[in-house]
């Protein structure tokens, strides 16, 4: 099966619950029915070694993507190129999928090809996506089977020990008002995930839209959020242009 392929039927199962819902009389996705979904997520920030591209490229680029696109158990959301936008990675592919050995055998899989050994991962994000624990019906985009937008903005995320402190009821007011102020901004796509224990980071924070000046002025609204104050780090934050992969890596390496 094809990543496209997978990721249409990951919005069916979507679809399909949601159609559920309306039959049981439900009007809000239960945290069950994200949890039905892909779990897992990765993010490969890699940087461009030019003097191994191979030549020609293009068989090259044809063997990296074919494995890309039709590995056993991932779908890929995106390759986007960030060449410009950051001096240490030129390209991030978003994958998306249900075992976490998977990206692993994928990842070797891609470096041992021409063009992978030039194209080597410089960061790699990885986490488990399901339900917000302040508010069970909010999960990321991805889950919602939302199209993927132009823009990606990744990064990590730690927040500090004393929010762990608070109690319960005072953090949920705290997200919730955190999540009122991004309402104002309605085609961002928001993806949270967790990443406790298997990386450095707590979080992975992806946000989505067409437009970067709305990313930038969404994140500053958010800075105004009361949560703010118990943010110990949200750095380095990643940009990138989506391109269909062969299409990206073409423009990268010719």
């Amino acid at each position: 099966m094809s990543s496209f392929a997978r990721l249409e039927q990951f919005r069916e199962i979507w679809q399909n619950r949601s159609e559920e819902q309306e039959k049981d009389g439900r009007s809000e996705r239960t945290r069950d029915d994200m949890n039905a979904l892909p779990r897992y997520t990765v993010f490969w920030l890699c940087a461009l070694d030019q003097d191994r591209v191979p030549r020609p490229v293009e068989p090259a680029v044809e063997e990296f993507v074919q494995l890309l696109e039709r590995s056993e158990g991932t779908a890929l959301r995106g390759a986007y190129l960030a060449t410009g936008f950051r001096p240490d990675v030129d390209l991030i592919f978003w994958l998306l999928g249900h075992d976490p050995a998977h990206f692993q055998d994928l990842a070797l899989a891609l470096r041992r090809t021409a063009l992978g050994r030039a194209l080597p991962v410089r960061y790699a994000y990885f986490g488990m996506a399901g339900s917000s624990q302040y508010d069970p019906t909010h999960g990321p985009a991805f889950l919602r089977g939302e199209p993927p937008k132009r823009y990606l903005s990744v990064y990590p995320f730690v927040k500090t020990p004393e929010w762990y402190l608070l109690p319960f009821e005072e953090r949920r007011r705290l997200m919730a008002e955190h999540g009122r102020l991004g309402d104002e901004f309605p085609t961002v796509l928001t993806n949270t995930v967790n990443s406790f224990g298997v990386q450095d980071q707590e979080f992975i924070v992806a946000l989505e839209d067409d437009d970067v000046g709305t990313l930038i002025t969404m994140v500053q609204r958010l800075r105004a959020a009361e949560v703010r104050k118990y943010t110990q780090l949200d750095t380095p934050i990643f940009l990138g242009q989506r391109y269909e992969p062969r299409e990206a890596l073409i423009r990268l390496v010719q």
